[in-house]
């Protein structure tokens, strides 16, 4: 059975991400309904049961867990060779943030949140984090960045190459 062009070209522009960052995400093994809630709830317990030796704990929340259950154990390979610099590969997993509970907490607190660990570029050059509204950043050794509102679009701005916002004091 074949699928009229106009169907299909209908389908291509109503992705929930561009066509080529989609591709990407496929080919990185997501798939729209991925949902591996019990390694989510893995990921949650252990962050909560950790606390660092100065006290600091983690934040655990909705938008962290959801996260987590749709693209966690990715590794998501770039969509390109990149619109403003180049694409970032990315893991999404929070353990490698484990040990980073003051740092989330003194940026969560710099910006009025509670901030979760994500994940981490693939060369493990960045910490991913993401705040209880959603909002994603990325933490390295040149600052700290806002990589989006959402998930979405911090995946379209890590693996599509697009230029990220210094976060800044006032």
């Amino acid at each position: 059975m074949s699928v009229p062009q106009e169907r299909i070209a209908r389908t291509a522009s109503a992705t929930r991400f561009p066509v080529a960052l989609d591709a990407a995400l496929r080919a990185s093994g997501w798939e729209p309904g991925r949902w591996d809630i019990r390694q989510a709830e893995v990921w949650a317990d252990t962050l909560r049961a950790h606390t660092s030796p100065a006290g600091h704990e983690h934040a655990v929340f909705p938008a962290a867990v959801e996260a987590w259950a749709e693209f966690g154990g990715l590794d998501l390979g770039p969509a390109g060779p990149g619109h403003d610099l180049a694409p970032t590969a990315l893991r999404v997993d929070p353990l490698p943030g484990l040990h980073s509970a003051r740092t989330l907490s003194d940026l969560g607190r710099a910006l009025g949140t509670q901030i979760a660990p994500l994940g981490t570029e693939a060369d493990d050059t960045a910490l991913l984090a993401i705040d209880f509204e959603g909002r994603v950043y990325a933490l390295d050794h040149t600052g700290d960045w806002y990589l989006g509102p959402d998930i979405d679009a911090a995946l379209s701005t890590l693996l599509m190459g697009l230029r990220p916002e210094r976060l800044s004091m006032p």
